[in-house]
């Protein structure tokens, strides 16, 4: 490979290649890769994957690797294509509210760069200071304010892939979707590739939906509750009366505790459960829905809720929950879920989630973007002990399927890569699997493209 690619940063170091052959998903298999390579342009990577087409060399795209579902996990045999090096904002066009980027642009650098011209991007996983556009992409990726603004779908105008099959030859370069607000010409082939987990072909360039910025710093409403299941009643709670926070996020004790015992943010957790309501409506309207926030939580039963006056203080909560994955991370191995019922069933399904833990006798803490129903219980297992590996993996699968029983999905926005494929197979129905994999093999007749992941195509 590294004679067929010269030229190029093509990396063969056992340790480097180890590194980058895995995504944050400890729990998902990873095979051997031959090399990796650090594309930087399009160009670039068009002769990666013709190189690797003709001889039937697998490739898997991978952005900064914080994922957590393993999608980004090396196959054997197969090359990593590291995106990294593509960290270009090309453009912000601010009189028509659109970025074009590279993939390798990191979320939280797009939002500072798009802020110095009065705009925002709203999508904001919690791994925003970190992940980057290209992996936020083709996993759909959510986040914090996705309540009220919307997925990484719904900024995606176009993007330019690097694709083979039907479009010609393996390399060939296509753009895909507009830099129009509207737009119906065709299918939605951009929106097809958004949440694909690079199995259709590598994005090189994406075409982004941006808004004004916000006038006004959000305001920030604590809830503290003496169980999760009653912060899950007081969510569905601000559903019915109408309310729609920016961002509505549960976090439990044992966050709670790992977060302040890492990083010392000042959090006292006492309460079994916070609920973090974020309101940017601006001027009296704004304090009037965080007044009204405030006592939707009293009234389903809060120990405590009150607006807080204090910005280092809203700050840090949201930082708490930012920071609850890689906190409780440095505590042993973490099985991340990502399951997503009605709002309405939050309630239900984080009782089922306590049901399986006590069934299972696994620890599980729990984070959420409580108010659009995404879960994440983080089941922990300590390091070397066998028979609570096969209990937390136990507990995983009872989950996935209390979320489907409920009228769920296995995942809201981390993606099905390895870790969820048994439970997609649970979810969706034959007929609709076909037309899955249809789409795949027309798409990707070669399976050249993170073969194994999503739809498993042998």
């Amino acid at each position: 490979m590294k004679d067929l690619l010269g030229g190029l940063d093509v990396i063969e170091d056992p340790d480097v290649l180890a590194s980058l052959s895995r995504d944050d998903a400890e729990w998902a298999p990873a095979g051997k890769a031959v090399a990796a390579v650090r594309p930087r342009s399009t160009a670039d990577v068009s002769r990666i994957v013709a190189a690797c087409a003709e001889r039937g060399v697998p490739i898997v795209p991978r952005g900064a690797g914080t994922g957590l579902s393993g999608g980004a996990n090396a196959v054997d045999g197969g090359l990593i294509l590291d995106l990294s090096k593509m960290n270009r904002v090309v453009e912000i066009d601010a009189e028509n509210m659109v970025a074009v980027v590279q993939p390798g642009v990191v979320n939280d650098d797009l939002k500072r760069a798009v802020a110095e011209h009065g705009l925002w991007y709203p999508p904001d996983p919690a791994s925003a200071p970190w992940s980057t556009i290209g992996g936020n992409v083709s996993t759909n990726a959510g986040g914090l304010c996705c309540l009220k603004y919307g997925v990484t779908r719904d900024y995606v105008l176009g993007l330019e892939a690097v694709v083979g099959g039907p479009a010609g030859d393996y390399g060939t370069v296509v753009r895909l979707g507009r830099r129009t607000t509207k737009g119906v010409s065709g299918y939605d082939l951009a929106g097809l590739f958004t949440g694909s987990e690079g199995t259709f072909g590598v994005i090189t360039e994406v075409t982004l939906r941006l808004r004004p910025a916000r006038r006004e710093a959000p305001r920030t409403v604590v809830g503290a509750f003496d169980s999760v299941v009653a912060a899950g009643a007081a969510v569905a709670a601000v559903t019915r009366a109408g309310l729609l926070p920016a961002a509505l996020e549960l976090l439990d004790r044992t966050c709670l505790r790992a977060v302040e015992e890492w990083k010392h943010l000042g959090i006292a957790a006492d309460a079994a459960a916070l609920l973090l309501a974020q309101i940017d409506t601006p001027g009296r309207a704004g304090d009037e829905e965080a007044g009204a926030v405030a006592g939707v939580f009293r009234d389903a039963g809060a120990q405590w809720a009150e607006q807080s006056t204090d910005e280092f203080e809203a700050e840090a909560l949201f930082s708490a929950r930012r920071l609850a994955y890689p906190a409780l991370e440095r505590l042993g191995p973490v099985l991340t879920e990502d399951v997503c019922v009605p709002r309405s069933r939050v309630p239900q399904m984080l009782t089922s989630i306590e049901r399986i833990a006590a069934r299972h006798g696994t620890t599980i803490a729990t984070i959420a973007h409580a108010g659009d129903g995404n879960l994440h219980p983080l089941i922990l297992a300590p390091t070397g002990d066998d028979a609570a590996r096969a209990a937390a993996q136990a507990a995983f699968e009872d989950i996935l399927s209390a979320a489907i029983s409920l009228g769920g999905t296995v995942t809201g926005e981390h993606g099905v890569g390895l870790l969820k494929r048994g439970g997609m197979r649970q979810e969706l129905s034959p007929a609709v699997l076909a037309m899955q994999e249809a789409v795949k093999r027309t798409l990707d007749p070669l399976n050249l493209f993170n073969p194994g992941k999503v739809v498993g195509v042998p």
